[in-house]
């Protein structure tokens, strides 16, 4: 058993107001300013100047073992993770039992968690830990600072930590080997196999896009014909109604809130991750809707999420709500409906809620629609939600009352 559970909480710093950050992004239609630092418990370590005096700071005792509970909750930035000279055992991701997989690096996306075995097996002496971003293209910019904790040995005599080896911000092959390595843990008490035979298939690009500058208060359009940066599902940049909740129309019935034409496939198919396309505008333009897509109780779907290189070449962190998910196999270039899915894992594939959807390339989830609902699908980079990477899946009530929707509280708020 773990000596200690230990929170590390992994985040971003602005030296200012964060609402004015997305105010002021939001008016020049332009992503937000870069943070100003990384923290580890709140702190962004004893690299930068304004908190060399607050470092983070965790004593452990020669011999034990703690159990990291680790989140990203970083607004932008996938974040990898390392400790000097110490390896870590991985035991769970988004609260769902894994194989252990022991590793000296951690790859954690937005939104992502994960449970860490740590064995204090050095000697005595202080060790930093510390995150930096991930990144994986020249056409983002990031914030390429560290942030650091410290490890400190029961007994040491203040010597001066050991600092790990962090990868290049680009190295994909870092981050896809530590994504691609995780198994569930089948005999755990809560796994579900997975499930069959598929009833809904989607194939859903994911990706940055153009539209129409239609707001007065846009002060830099970016791109030619006085066009703004937005992001897409199938070229539909969500856009939801402001005057009532999908999840309050869908349970009262009221038209003219949301269309149930979410695509279940790009309308233009082409050479998704091929980088000549970044800038290809008979590509890029996209269009604005409220679209879901309505699913019926207890459907067993199958998504494939492709990247696309229009107009940058990212790491999509996809994120379902009210759902886990397996993870069925991840790759890169453009999905092959033939070939790949010989690669499929249904024996023990991870299941989580949050899957980082690898640069130029795609990821397969696999999940049943069991909790009837109204259920919002994300990238988890927090700038491309406003911007429209999202989406919205409405689960059918089942037979009974436990598997439909239930009503809403008696003090629900209707302003």
């Amino acid at each position: 058993m773990p000596h200690q559970d230990v929170p590390i909480l992994l985040g971003e710093w602005w030296n200012a107001n964060v609402e004015d950050i997305v105010n002021d992004a939001t008016a020049a239609g332009a992503p937000p300013a870069l943070s100003d630092a990384f923290t580890i418990n709140g702190q962004p370590g004893d690299l930068y100047n304004c908190s060399s005096n607050s470092t983070y700071k965790l004593r452990v005792q020669q011999g034990q073992t703690y159990m990291l509970r680790m989140v990203n909750a970083a607004l932008q930035s996938i974040l990898f993770f390392k400790v000097a000279n110490h390896t870590m055992t991985v035991v769970s991701i988004d609260a769902c039992y894994t194989n252990p997989y022991t590793t000296d690096i951690l790859t954690i996306a937005p939104g992502q968690s994960m449970d860490v075995l740590l064995k204090a097996d050095q000697p005595q002496g202080s060790y930093y830990m510390a995150a930096s971003v991930y990144q994986g293209s020249d056409f983002v910019a990031i914030d390429e600072t560290t942030t650091t904790g410290i490890i400190e040995y029961v007994g040491s005599q203040n010597s001066p930590p050991v600092m790990p080896t962090l990868p290049d911000f680009s190295a994909n092959e870092t981050a896809n080997r530590f994504f691609t390595n995780l198994t569930a843990l089948t005999s755990a008490r809560f796994w579900e196999p997975v499930p069959t035979p598929v009833d809904e298939r989607m194939f859903i690009t994911i990706g940055v896009n153009l539209l129409p500058c239609d707001k007065p208060n846009i002060t830099q359009c970016q791109g030619p014909n006085n066009l703004i940066v937005a992001a897409s599902m199938n070229n539909v940049s969500f856009t939801p109604s402001t005057n009532l909740s999908i999840l309050e129309a869908y349970y009262n019935n009221v038209s003219g809130i949301y269309t149930t034409d979410f695509p279940d496939q790009p309308p233009v198919q082409f050479d998704y991750t091929n980088p000549d396309n970044q800038f290809n505008f008979a590509l890029l333009p996209t269009i604005r809707g409220a679209k879901v897509r309505q699913i019926k109780y207890n459907s067993t779907v199958e998504i494939v999420f492709q990247n696309t290189a229009l107009g940058t070449v990212e790491n999509h962190p996809m994120h379902l709500h009210g759902y886990d998910f397996h993870v069925l196999a991840q790759g890169y270039g453009n999905y092959n409906p033939t070939s790949d899915p010989q690669k499929f894992n249904l024996v023990n594939p991870q299941l989580r809620n949050t899957v980082a959807v690898p640069i130029g390339g795609w990821a397969v989830v696999r999940f049943r629609a069991n909790n009837p609902g109204v259920w919002f699908m994300h990238c988890h980079l927090e700038v491309h939600v406003p911007w429209g990477l999202a989406g919205v899946f409405i689960v059918e009530n089942g037979p009974t009352p436990e598997t439909s929707l239930i009503p809403p509280p008696r003090n629900f708020s209707t302003c």
